[in-house]
């Protein structure tokens, strides 16, 4: 099912054709902190086993989020962006909008996101901090894309 929502210049889809794999490497590996040096073949691979939301404006692709699920118990939300030139229009809480309303992620149990920054965008859809941290666990490996 590909959502699409237009409003004035602007267009969020989930069409995974029209996703710029290019702009999204870009953003990722060079631009976001949390996924440098991010090989192409790597983001490809994401989009290829994710739900993706592009942000476009125009045609040029701004902004950016996907969803790894189950669509059925649980969610992961991630690699979220807004280009810098596009920030402070309220468009990550549009994107975050048709995100939340998608509907096969409704009526989840858990959803997950991991973030340094924007918590105060994430609380207005129900993120909280880990209210029992002692039972997560991660395996994280930050230097992953450094070797290959």
């Amino acid at each position: 099912m590909i959502i699409e929502v237009r409003f004035q210049d602007y267009l969020i889809t989930t069409d995974r054709s029209k996703i710029d794999i290019y702009s999204v490497h870009d953003f990722l590996s060079n631009h976001s902190g949390w996924s440098d040096h991010i090989p192409l073949d790597r983001v490809k691979k994401s989009i290829d086993n994710s739900l993706n939301f592009g942000l476009f404006h125009r045609e040029k692709q701004i902004g950016f989020a996907r969803v790894i699920s189950d669509f059925s118990t649980i969610a992961y939300l991630g690699d979220i962006y807004i280009l810098d030139n596009y920030r402070g229009q309220g468009l990550s809480r549009k994107l975050m909008d048709v995100v939340m309303k998608h509907p096969e992620l409704q009526g989840l149990r858990r959803w997950i996101l991991l973030t340094s920054t924007a918590d105060w965008l994430y609380e207005k859809y129900g993120f909280e901090k880990l209210p029992r941290p002692e039972i997560y666990m991660e395996r994280y490996n930050p230097q992953v894309y450094r070797k290959e």
